[in-house]
C-alpha cells in the first residue's frame, strides 16, 4: 500500500500575480491529491497544504521548485507529517 502523508509548503517569491494557484491547483488535482492554496498576506508567497500518496505529494514539490511560467520561485520551506484526510478535492482558497 502507498504510504500517505501531508505536506505542508511556503513558496517565497514572484508567485502571486503569475496565476501560481491555479498552476499549483490543476497539478495537485492532476497528481490526486488534496487539500489547497493560497496568497499569503505578505504578497511575495503561497501556502500549500495537501494530502495523499508521498511519491505522488514528492512530485508536487518538484514542481513548486518551478512553477509557471512568470513565476519567480526563491525559496520553497516544506514540512511533513502525518495524513490528514480533511479534504475531499484540491482547492484554491481566498
Amino acid at each position: 500500500m502507498a504510504e500517505m502523508a501531508h505536506l505542508s509548503a511556503k513558496v517565497y517569491g514572484r508567485v502571486q500575480g503569475v496565476f501560481f494557484r491555479y498552476f499549483v491547483q490543476n497539478t495537485a488535482r492532476n497528481l490526486r491529491l488534496n487539500g489547497y492554496v493560497r496568497n499569503l498576506p505578505s504578497g511575495d508567497t503561497v501556502e500549500v497544504q495537501a494530502d495523499g500518496n508521498k511519491q505522488e505529494l514528492e512530485k508536487l514539490i518538484e514542481q513548486l521548485k518551478t512553477g509557471p511560467p512568470g513565476a519567480k520561485i526563491e525559496k520553497v520551506e516544506i514540512k511533513w507529517s502525518d495524513y490528514s484526510g480533511q479534504s475531499t478535492t484540491f482547492s484554491i482558497s481566498y
